[in-house]
């Protein structure tokens, strides 16, 4: 017992300790964390106007909000949660309780608008400027007129219940962040269609993360890398997502311009204050609705509502003013349209009223179509057209131009499956390894104190990474191998300077431990020299092995190794 109370009164077993614990807090274990863990939120879905918000992603994962029940029915699992959703009724009401609080949602309709062959009268009313001589001066006099316009009957058809918007994964049991390749989702390598600096590159991924947060994609990690040429590009992982999706929003620079006479009148941005994206101003098109083309495709039209700043309103009048006023039957419109603009290609033209000429008007209606091979289809591929327009009108352009150089779609169940063998094979390799060095040393008092050393080590790298927020992927599971096998490769070299010479009468353990870490930190600092051109190989995939093996090295050197050290020392000294 002398020995044992001489090892936890060590100062460095005392530092290890202390090093480890904090490394177990940052983990955060609970094997027995229930429920599911929301990922994203939807914008202006159910979930979004019952309350609840969008979690950031730099939340820690056992920070996350956890579903734990829907209508007093218990949520355990992804399953329960998407089998339960899966039977929703339009205008339904449900009760999500989470691990905050209670929220109250009510399931939004999927609606279909179909425009009739009929038509109806409808009475509209119009506030005009007029001027009247009263009493021999010339005054201006707002009047109210009526007139009737023909307008189409349209069939409103409700296709079901419309998705409440929440994206889930099984609830954490530590604070670990898994990386892609173990959780599945979309990884996108980008490079700049010309050659921009490191500042430059920042703006753009600022953007970026803007745009993927307003779409209702978080979570996202985010970072600029660089190959061995010196090109800067940006790397892009989502988990959860498709890679389509990812693609099409963060693949285009986003640059939308309404123009009139060749002249652009506002674009996406700063031009835009207020973007709509609730049902009363934004969906599919109720005047114009969906129908089958002369190709024998479905379509379908989609508006939405924006607001326009001040000085943008300013140039629309002054681009109208100079326009003649053209009729059609009934209608009155301006000789020239607003065509819209995305990315340099045309995606719609709008006729403007008459009365709008020169005029500073800031409310503005967007339109656009989709279709599809059906009518459901045409609507979802119409509503999903209408919300990436309406990101990139509330970000704005990128700074430049991206190109897709790679794209990866990974299978959360292939990741499942390796972080199981993982798992099996480093107990396998540590009984193993503690077998091969009983048979060399034939004592117990070097195999534990060996095998506690490697389990030490390894939770206290896993508690770094939840510190950090580094995420494990298979790069860096290869790093923390490297660094276990290079850490009990200088264990036994420890072991056996400890014990050379341990028949002596006179036993120099000052000297032999001296010559020992001679060796390690020479070793310690040929594999940092090694890592760090790795962690800009491979456009930095590479990065997570090469800063895993260095944290790894880092507290074997500086922590574990003396405190190995020592302990032997105290359990050998007669």
């Amino acid at each position: 017992m002398g020995k044992i109370k001489q090892i936890f009164q060590n100062i460095r077993v005392i530092i290890m300790g202390i090093v480890l614990i904090l490394a177990i807090v940052a983990i955060s274990p609970n094997p027995f964390s229930q429920g599911v863990a929301i990922r994203s939120v939807t914008p202006n879905s159910s979930a979004a106007i019952a309350g609840i918000e969008n979690p950031p992603s730099s939340i820690w994962p056992m920070g996350r909000e956890r579903i734990v029940s829907i209508d007093n029915n218990p949520i355990r699992s992804e399953a329960e949660y998407y089998s339960l959703i899966s039977g929703l009724e339009p205008n339904q009401t449900l009760n999500i309780k989470t691990g905050k609080k209670l929220y109250k949602l009510r399931v939004k309709e999927k609606v279909n608008t179909t425009e009739l062959n009929e038509s109806e009268d409808r009475v509209i009313e119009e506030s005009i400027a007029v001027n009247e001589t009263i009493d021999g001066t010339v005054q201006e006099i707002n009047r109210t007129i009526k007139r009737v316009i023909r307008v189409p009957k349209i069939k409103r058809e409700v296709l079901g219940a419309e998705d409440i918007g929440l994206r889930i994964f099984d609830a954490p049991v530590t604070n670990i962040r898994k990386g892609l390749d173990l959780q599945g989702g979309v990884r996108v390598i980008l490079q700049p269609e010309e050659a921009v600096s490191e500042a430059y590159m920042l703006d753009v991924i600022a953007t970026m993360e803007q745009r993927l947060n307003v779409f209702g994609l978080s979570d996202v990690v985010l970072r600029s890398a660089s190959d061995l040429d010196g090109n800067l590009l940006a790397i892009v992982e989502i988990p959860g997502a498709n890679e389509e999706e990812v693609r099409d929003l963060i693949g285009k620079q986003g640059k939308f311009e309404a123009k009139i006479s060749n002249e652009t009148v506002f674009k996406g941005g700063e031009d835009i204050t207020y973007v709509c994206r609730s049902a009363e101003c934004a969906g599919i098109d109720p005047a114009r609705g969906c129908g089958i083309t002369e190709s024998g495709l479905w379509a379908c039209s989609y508006r939405f509502s924006i607001t326009l700043s001040p000085d943008a309103a300013k140039k629309q009048a002054q681009a109208t003013e100079k326009l003649s006023i053209v009729t059609e039957g009934s209608q009155r419109y301006l000789s020239e349209e607003l065509l819209l603009f995305l990315d340099n290609s045309q995606v719609d033209s709008l006729s403007i009223a008459a009365d709008l000429k020169g005029r500073e008007v800031t409310d503005i209606q967007i339109s656009g179509s989709a279709g599809g091979a059906s009518k459901q289809e045409a609507t979802t591929n119409a509503l999903q057209g209408m919300k990436k327009l309406q990101t990139l009108l509330i970000t704005g352009s990128l700074p430049v131009k991206l190109n897709v150089v790679k794209a990866d779609t990974i299978s959360p169940l292939l990741g499942e499956e390796f972080l199981k063998s993982t798992l099996w094979m480093g107990i396998a390799a540590l009984l193993a390894v503690s077998a091969v060095i009983y048979a060399r040393y034939r004592r117990m008092s070097l195999l534990i104190p060996m095998a506690v050393n490697i389990i030490v080590e390894v939770v206290i790298m896993l508690g770094v990474a939840a510190l950090i927020g580094w995420n494990i992927d298979l790069a860096s599971i290869a790093g923390i191998i490297v660094s276990v096998g290079t850490g009990v490769d200088q264990l036994i070299m420890i072991a056996d300077e400890i014990l050379l010479g341990e028949s002596q009468e006179i036993y120099d353990w000052k000297r032999r431990l001296k010559n020992a870490f001679f060796i390690i930190m020479g070793a310690y600092f040929t594999v940092v020299v090694a890592m760090v051109p790795l962690m800009f190989a491979g456009a930095g995939l590479l990065r997570g092995f090469a800063i895993t093996t260095i944290i790894g090295v880092s507290i074997g050197v500086f922590i574990s190794r003396p405190a190995y050290a020592k302990v032997l020392e105290i359990l050998l000294r007669e």
